[in-house]
């Protein structure tokens, strides 16, 4: 795929960090494919609407938004509207392992309804500005920004963003529904191991609930089914390595736990209607 103009880098950074602003155009052109992404990213919805899935959960994601990816997260966009402007500070995958951060992003502890936070239009306005005075320091020759003060920019981003899930009532250490609270652990564990488990009975043990139990709960909360989650994460990584790697389809096959090229060719033709190859060739 050709990069566009003004291109965001697909799955890291080539520096430390890097800050700036996207159209809607030039977002939509990252649509065609879940990518998995290496680097930590920040962003905030300026103007416009947009769609995307990370991990395996669809968003919608709307005017004075704000939102963390963590590395490793799967993203495919589906669309930004023709208004849309996007701010974003991006930081390597090499910075993030190089400085000793504290729990990294610590998103891992909460329990999130949605990773998607709404704020007011007085505080999405002063990220807005300090975005944009980082832009300009990280603009000027020399760049008035230094590896190390970006550490400390990193760590107020994380705190900021942590204070604004409190503050939008998205934090729960116990979630009153024990329904939802049972789905959440289940998606956890989804994107933890689907790699090797591929039946709801792993993760129906691992839990220590009855597989129908977890089915139900499941669906009732979600209206998809616990195997359907389960593919879905395993077809998001297949189709990222199929598009964003070189990586032969049998290690593609093994590295997912499939026992062989065939059975993994089985999988994925009965979801996509197309045998991997075919995918990576479209």
């Amino acid at each position: 795929m050709d990069k566009p103009k003004n291109a965001i880098p697909l799955l890291d950074c080539p520096v430390d960090y890097l800050i700036g602003d996207a159209t809607g155009k030039i977002m939509n052109e990252y649509g065609r494919f879940p990518c998995k992404i290496k680097c930590g990213v920040f962003v905030l919805m300026v103007e416009g609407t947009a769609s995307a899935t990370i991990n395996i959960t669809k968003h919608t994601i709307q005017k004075n938004d704000v939102a963390i990816l963590e590395p490793d997260s799967f993203l495919l966009i589906h669309e930004f509207s023709e208004d849309a402007l996007v701010y974003y500070i991006l930081f390597s995958s090499a910075f993030l392992e190089k400085h000793p951060f504290s729990d990294r992003f610590m998103l891992h502890s909460l329990q999130l309804r949605d990773h998607i936070i709404s704020l007011t239009e007085e505080k999405a306005r002063v990220l807005k500005e300090m975005s944009d005075v980082l832009t300009k320091a990280s603009n000027t020759r020399p760049s008035m920004l230094s590896s190390d003060n970006m550490v400390h920019i990193f760590h107020f981003l994380q705190s900021t963003y942590l204070n604004f899930v409190k503050l939008n009532d998205q934090y729960q250490t116990k979630p009153v529904d024990r329904k939802e609270e049972l789905y959440q652990e289940f998606v956890k564990l989804v994107m933890a191991h689907y790699q090797e488990w591929h039946h709801v009975n792993y993760y129906a043990k691992e839990m220590r609930v009855s597989i129908p139990h977890l089915s139900s709960t499941v669906r009732q909360v979600s209206e998809k089914n616990a195997r359907d989650i389960i593919d879905d994460a395993i077809l998001t990584d297949a189709k990222a390595q199929l598009k964003m790697s070189n990586a032969q389809i049998k290690q593609i096959a093994l590295s997912l736990g499939f026992e062989n090229v065939a059975f993994f060719n089985r999988f994925f033709r009965s979801h996509v209607k197309m045998t991997p190859k075919e995918y990576r060739n479209s």
